[in-house]
């Protein structure tokens, strides 16, 4: 991962690749479960997921969901995420070409940055 960008995260539902728009909490104490806006840092007891799942979520009877009211917005890469990419594909192409020889077995390394398609644009 790149110091400074951002990865895109996926949903927590098994088999699902969809970008995560909604986290997900349980309040075990008050028996909710609360869908609110993607957070800002992937927390070890929340679960990340897309519009469908955050929006399909049921609870087990007795339970209550609190959902965030409003669109989920997918996370947009900024203009500094977009900023520390090319800062740091600059970097990797004035590395040291010593370094690189015992891994490609000598000579110089040529940096390549490809586009990729957007996953959802398929």
């Amino acid at each position: 991962m790149v110091p400074g960008v951002r990865s895109v995260r996926r949903c927590s539902r098994t088999g699902c690749t969809e970008p995560a728009v909604a986290t997900l909490t349980y309040a075990y104490a008050d028996s909710t479960a609360v869908v609110g806006p993607l957070a800002t840092y992937a927390e070890p007891h929340s679960y990340d997921l897309c519009e469908e799942h955050a929006l399909r979520l049921t609870v087990p009877k007795g339970w209550h969901v609190v959902r965030h009211e409003g669109e989920f917005a997918a996370d947009q890469p900024s203009e500094d995420d977009l900023t520390a990419l090319a800062e740091a594909v600059r970097e990797a192409g004035r590395s040291d070409p010593a370094d690189s020889a015992g891994l490609h077995g000598g000579g110089s390394r040529r940096g390549h940055l490809r586009a990729l398609p957007d996953p959802g644009q398929e």
